[in-house]
């Protein structure tokens, strides 16, 4: 999004194994399964609410960046539980220390 942007976010294309041109690898992880879940809370839950998503697989590492900056944009915290541990996001930083 246009906020997330401004506030410095760059998609890591990385993550994207399809051999699609550079400039469509930008928006391929935008339909990762958390980022959807996080946009349906944002969009179902009044503000303030912590949002809880559970994942069967790790979470890639353009959503845990993704995430810590919507949890500092939308000022919410935000759990994240994936196959190895529980990431909670809250003002731009992941209980994680980025260490998954």
């Amino acid at each position: 999004s246009m906020q997330m942007e401004e506030a410095g976010y760059v998609p890591d294309i990385k993550v994207v194994l399809y051999d699609v041109m550079e400039h469509k690898k930008e928006h391929l992880p935008c339909h990762h399964s958390e980022k959807l879940a996080i946009a349906f809370g944002l969009i179902n839950t009044p503000p303030g609410t912590p949002l809880h998503i559970s994942k069967n697989l790790r979470v890639c590492p353009d959503c845990h960046s993704a995430t810590k900056f919507i949890s500092k944009i939308a000022h919410r915290e935000i759990l994240v539980r994936d196959s190895n541990r529980f990431h909670w996001f809250k003002d731009g930083a992941c209980s994680c220390s980025d260490y998954w």
